[in-house]
């Protein structure tokens, strides 16, 4: 039996609440499909500051190196909103990325029948959504050189070269062919530089791809079809500040931030790090509220992914939505006067349709 080496990274907030569920339907996965997972725990963001004055420490940084897959919770504290830029959260989060050379980030979206009255968008316009975000992760105004504040001026530096946006282009055109042929390119060559080199390089790798269609748009155009025709998107490759607000923006076709996971990958054998996509929401924290689903949907992307675990990774697919299915709900998808339960239940209930497929299988 195969021993997969997994590093949790639970952060802040409701972070360790909703990876102790994702970590939950992984150990139910490891039951049906007689796999075997090593979980270990470290700090990062704001944990990882009270804990060694670091929001990634070195013990942090060797670990998930060595691992076989990272899944991280959520990063994120306003107690040091103020705190020097070394001490912050996201801060950690920016380099974890960078360590593990995590360049292409995906994020699904797909919107369930049996939540269409979540979404503040009428029901007609949700019907047929599955698109992909692949957002580039290690480039642009997130890490761009020089930055910094002087008095009440600052600077942020927006770059990109042409080998890190094909690079990026490959992953959206390689994912188009496994689902219905079409990139959407999103970038603001009306008026960026970097933006042209961005949509002149994507166009060569296009060359490529003969079977996939290509098309660009500017970032507002793509932010107004996002909630006006949804469904005609597929794939949807973004820089990085693009990638980061439109795919929250998906977020409210699915009808809950709390619902969506993501990935991201580097070049192999690394390990990918794995993540909701949802923030750390410290008012929730402790509360037992927040929707684990994205979290444990993460964990059916590191199995995908990661690990290269499909069966398993549908496996997980299949009981979020047989929960779903069955009316369980988190408060955020509580419609007016419905009931709903909370964090650990839903993962518990998650993890019983995980193993009940498996006992079914058996009978």
């Amino acid at each position: 039996m195969k021993t997969y080496s997994i590093a949790v990274l639970p952060g802040d907030g409701v972070g360790p609440e909703v990876t102790a569920q994702a970590v939950r339907a992984l150990e139910a996965v490891g039951e049906r499909f007689d796999l075997r997972f090593t979980f270990t725990t470290f700090p990062v963001g704001a944990a990882a500051v009270a804990a060694a004055n670091d929001p990634l420490p070195p013990a942090t940084r060797a670990a998930v190196t060595h691992s076989d897959a990272v899944l991280l919770g959520a990063v994120g504290d306003p107690a040091l909103d103020g705190a020097p830029r070394e001490l912050r959260p996201e801060t950690g989060l920016l380099a974890l990325r960078k360590l593990l050379k995590v360049y292409a980030n995906l994020r699904p979206v797909a919107v369930h029948p049996a939540l269409l009255g979540c979404s503040p968008l009428k029901a007609d316009r949700l019907r047929g959504v599955d698109l992909l975000v692949v957002r580039e992760l290690t480039g642009g105004l997130y890490y761009g050189e020089p930055r910094g504040r002087n008095g009440k001026s600052a600077v942020n530096t927006l770059a990109y070269t042409a080998a890190e946006i094909e690079r990026v282009a490959r992953v959206a055109f390689d994912a188009a062919r496994s689902r219905r042929r079409l990139v959407t390119s999103v970038d603001k060559a009306n008026v960026l530089e970097v933006s042209q080199l961005w949509r002149e390089t994507v166009t060569q790798v296009a060359r490529d791809y003969p079977d996939v269609r290509l098309e660009h748009s500017y970032v507002d155009t793509a932010a107004m079809r996002l909630v006006t025709d949804p469904a005609s998107l597929d794939v949807l490759l973004t820089e990085n500040m693009f990638g980061d607000i439109l795919s929250d923006e998906a977020a409210v076709l699915a009808g809950s931030l709390g619902l969506l996971p993501s990935a991201s990958l580097g070049p192999p054998p690394g390990p990918g790090l794995f993540e909701p996509v949802h923030g750390s929401a410290p008012p929730l924290a402790g509360r037992d509220v927040a929707n684990p689903i994205g979290a444990i949907s993460t964990a059916a992307m590191l199995l995908r992914h990661g690990l290269q675990l499909p069966e398993a990774a549908a496996a997980v697919d299949d009981a979020v939505a047989a929960a779903l299915d069955g009316g369980a709900r988190t408060r955020d998808l509580a419609l007016a006067g419905e009931s709903w339960i909370g964090t650990a239940e839903m993962g518990a209930r998650i993890a019983e349709f995980i193993l009940a497929e498996a006992l079914e299988g058996l009978s």
